[in-house]
């Protein structure tokens, strides 16, 4: 069994404990506790979904039991996740104290069960989308012939893996670093289900799904976040305040954020005239009022309990208060999988077109310049992303000057280019036409992957997130500019900014990904479109980073060093556009012809102007490259000569002298 104390004098620690009460005590006192409560509100939400469904006429099989159990166990995985992450303070040496060590305990069962429960969705879920019994497809020759055909259930095959291996992870992990990266694992595993289901299908798809992401992913962090702080307090932990307080915060951004993109998601779903008189339009109203209930009764609890916490250090109130609100939430989930059972009402809305079916929405001409500047679409994730990086850069600038400290403008400047390019590069014409036209695509991507990251490294975020948040201080709990740091200098981080691994990385996308059938596969796919854009910023910034970045990053270069390694990057991004141009077969061909957009005469000189496009667009990053170096490297000089200025001023010129002696006693030996 794993026990550790704090480490002291240096020595290295032992597995966590809590005295005196063992740490399986604790983890088995906090199981009995919550358990009842969970069995309760996870029956309440499963007998709920199956009333609604038969209500409705829908099926009343184990399909709907099988999804709540699995949904309410991702909740307390993800949740108990938060907690030893974030929410309570890890051991000075970086091992999980023993309150971080309890919830990882619990996140591993959690996750076994959402293994199995993952693992009972494809028979499942087979069986309802042919309208079969379950038992004729428990043969697995059968069940992996119908299970590889069917997306929703080719999802949760890799939502199984994942899972079983965040289950193992669980068990062996120990590490604050460890446990972090097992944290976003868990919210990673609710994507591949979320970007199958009905969101991913129909017209609009592209706002849908973006919507459902943003709405699974606050009510995990809401929902499994207070369980997990129920956990916490009926163990008696540690530091309760502290994670109340924290909790209570992302609470309220969890809770807009679901009640913002639950609308968007109706609204693309369900006409306003179908609101009261269809099944999906009455299971949207009861999620939304059990949303605002949840929404308003859980604040005024939490300001109540938070206060009670931080002045009593008891967890009693909290337990008292927030149990209501937990069965609150298992209702909103019963609501959830009935709703997710039930397909959008088809009448009163047209047929969407080949062109909407296949990338989510209309085009209405061919792309000229008005339209790729002022068509704009807005993309809910990259959009978003861009304004609030946009918005937390500012709002640390305005600390620093309000703390009469200064924040160069030019940084300013540059990092919401960056913003701006990617909110435009996602949003504007030129997102919008996109995914239908490889010349498009290759403008958006030479934005998302070259211009975009120059400018976001020029911005330096990480030195002044370092510079505008406060330290911890000794012997508090660490914050998020503690985080941030251990960020900076984890192996991860070090392994990809090494010059060898990011060239390898930004100019081998360009061959994996067009050269291997993989961007043939991935344009059907709306999530993939979404990993692809995504997968660009991040490599970017990877190679730009240690080139021109402000941040001190872990692998720093010399100025010889940078300028090599952008030079070592030209030849091959010059020899992929020349490829693509002088290319005889058209990448994406099946997708592209599908579309059969009036205004594409020729996909292969589609695809060759892209190659131009591709060819060209290195000139423009590598101007601002090269002139962010030669500015640098100008103030490195400056910086060196005033150091050695501030040193002559201190020690008399005491160099100077001694290089002047030395050249005396050579004149005086000839």
């Amino acid at each position: 069994m794993i026990r550790a104390r704090p480490a002291v004098g240096g020595r290295v620690a032992e597995p966590p404990t809590l005295d005196p009460v063992p740490i399986d005590a604790q983890v088995r006192s906090t199981r009995t506790g919550l358990v009842p409560l969970l069995v309760v509100g996870t029956a309440i939400a499963a007998l709920l979904a199956a009333g609604l469904a038969a209500v409705t006429g829908g099926d009343t099989s184990g399909l709907l039991v099988v999804r709540v159990v699995t949904e309410s166990a991702a909740v307390v995985t993800i949740g108990s996740l938060l907690l030893a992450a974030f929410l309570v303070p890890p051991q000075q040496n970086g091992t999980l104290a023993a309150d971080g060590y309890a919830a990882l305990r619990t996140a591993g069962w959690a996750a076994l069960v959402w293994t199995l429960g993952a693992v009972a969705s494809v028979p499942f879920t087979a069986a309802d989308a042919l309208g079969q019994p379950v038992k004729a497809l428990l043969d697995p020759s059968v069940l992996f012939t119908v299970a590889g055909i069917l997306e929703q259930t080719k999802a949760w095959m890799v939502t199984a893996v994942i899972v079983a291996l965040l289950a193992l992870g669980c068990r062996l992990a120990l590490s604050w670093g460890w446990t972090t990266a097992l944290f976003f694992l868990s919210v990673f595993a609710l994507v591949p289900v979320a970007v199958t289901g009905h969101s991913s299908g129909g017209g609009s798809h592209d706002m849908a799904t973006n919507s459902l992401l943003y709405h699974l992913i606050g009510a995990a962090l809401w929902v499994g976040g207070l369980i997990a702080l129920l956990a916490h307090g009926r163990r008696g932990g540690e530091h309760l305040g502290l994670a109340t307080t924290r909790f209570s915060r992302l609470a309220l951004v969890c809770w807009i954020v679901m009640a913002f993109s639950g609308v968007v998601n109706a609204w693309v779903r369900l006409p306003l005239s179908q609101l009261f008189t269809s099944d999906y339009g009455l299971f949207v109203l009861g999620k939304t009022f059990a949303l605002v209930a949840l929404g308003v009764f859980g604040w005024f609890q939490r300001e109540k309990s938070v206060k009670q916490v931080v002045a009593t250090g008891s967890g009693r109130s909290l337990l008292r208060l927030a149990g209501v609100e937990v069965l609150l939430m298992f209702l909103t989930i019963g609501l959830a999988a009935a709703l997710s059972r039930t397909p959008p009402p088809a009448e009163g809305r047209a047929f969407p077109s080949t062109v909407e079916l296949r990338i989510g929405y209309d085009l209405f001409g061919a792309p000229s310049v008005t339209r790729l500047l002022f068509d704009w679409r807005f993309d809910l994730i990259f959009g978003t992303a861009a304004i609030a990086l946009a918005v937390v850069y500012v709002l640390g600038v305005l600390r620093l000057r309000r703390r009469g400290d200064k924040w160069p403008v030019g940084r300013t400047v540059a990092w919401l280019a960056g913003c701006f390019t990617v909110l435009f590069a996602t949003s504007s014409g030129l997102g919008r036409y996109a995914p239908a036209m490889f010349s498009i695509h290759m403008e958006s991507h030479m934005l998302l992957s070259m211009l975009a990251p120059i400018l976001l490294v020029l911005g330096g975020p990480v030195t002044l997130a370092l510079r505008a948040l406060p330290t911890a201080g000794k012997d508090n709990p660490p914050g998020a500019r503690e985080w941030i740091l251990a960020f900076v200098h984890s192996p991860v981080t070090k392994v990809l900014t090494n010059p060898f691994v990011a060239l390898a990385l930004f100019v081998g996308s360009f061959y994996g990904l067009y050269f291997s059938g993989l961007f043939d596969w991935a344009l059907d796919f709306h999530w993939a479109h979404l990993a692809m854009n995504a997968h660009f910023i991040l490599v970017g910034y990877v190679f730009y980073w240690p080139v021109i970045g402000i941040d001190p990053a872990p692998n720093r270069l010399p100025p010889l060093g940078r300028l090599g390694l952008l030079f070592a990057s030209i030849p091959f991004h010059a020899f992929f556009g020349i490829v693509l141009m002088s290319s005889q077969t058209v990448i994406g061909e099946n997708f592209y012809r599908a579309l059969a957009l009036p205004w594409v005469t020729s996909q292969l000189d589609d695809q060759r102007l892209g190659g131009g496009i591709a060819w060209a667009a290195g000139e423009v990053p590598l101007i601002v490259v090269m002139v962010a170096l030669l500015v640098q490297w100008a103030r490195s000089d400056d910086r060196d000569a005033r150091r050695t200025d501030r040193k002559a001023d201190s020690d008399g010129d005491a160099d100077l002298a001694a290089y002047n002696a030395m050249l005396r006693k050579l004149s005086e030996r000839e």
